[in-house]
């Protein structure tokens, strides 16, 4: 395992963004488990933390197979090729979306994003525990752009070569600790992945870090 937990990778990621130069205006973290990772990055940059809600859109009959991701305003991006190959019945993937829109809105509130701060011209550096596919980053970088930020960056502990590809073409510039070609899951890269509870990411964002 490279990392003992979520702590540890944020701490061994900071340290090597610290090492690159790496200077952002503001540190945004994935909900659940990269505002643990985003926590520890934001601490050593000395910048302020905050999330950016993304939500996988699920098969409709194997919901733990991604077929896209959405994330806060309004983006939404398919994997069009899986949809086709799956026959997808456009029926059922809009009663998924309808779905996964309400859940990120119960995500906003639930984080107090109500009103998500102004990244306007601003350099932004989003961060997770992890990168398999790339969907939700991606839709996390697009969101970002049409936010209007000056500057996109990511951060991971681990990703798969796909995933890099995947999010350097979306327009962001990657910092992986860890690029494996033969990458599986996420979990796998960690002695301790279990899951990351709502109130502990309120937690994170309610001390000194938050963005206001």
């Amino acid at each position: 395992m490279a990392f003992a937990s979520r702590q540890d990778a944020g701490v061994k990621l900071a340290d090597h963004l610290e090492r690159q130069g790496v200077r952002v205006d503001l540190v945004l973290g994935l909900p659940r488990g990269g505002v643990v990772v985003a926590a520890e990055v934001a601490r050593a940059l000395d910048a302020p933390l905050d999330v950016l809600v993304v939500r996988k859109i699920g098969h409709p009959r194997h919901r733990e197979f991604a077929v896209g991701a959405l994330a806060e305003p309004d983006i939404v991006i398919l994997d069009e090729d899986a949809i086709r190959r799956t026959h997808v019945h456009p029926a059922e993937l809009r009663e998924v979306i309808a779905e996964e829109q309400k859940r990120l809105m119960e995500y906003q509130a639930t984080f107090g994003r109500n009103h998500p701060p102004d990244i306007t011209g601003r350099s932004v550096l989003i961060v997770d525990d992890g990168l398999a596919t790339g969907s939700t980053m991606e839709v996390a970088v697009r969101s970002a752009y049409q936010r209007k930020a000056g500057r996109v960056f990511v951060a991971v502990p681990v990703a798969s070569t796909s995933a890099v590809e995947r999010i350097r073409a979306a327009g962001a510039q990657v910092y992986a600790l860890m690029v494996d070609p033969e990458f599986d899951a996420v979990g796998r890269f960690y002695d301790t992945f279990t899951q990351t509870q709502d109130h502990e990411v309120v937690e994170l964002l309610r001390q000194r870090f938050t963005s206001h």
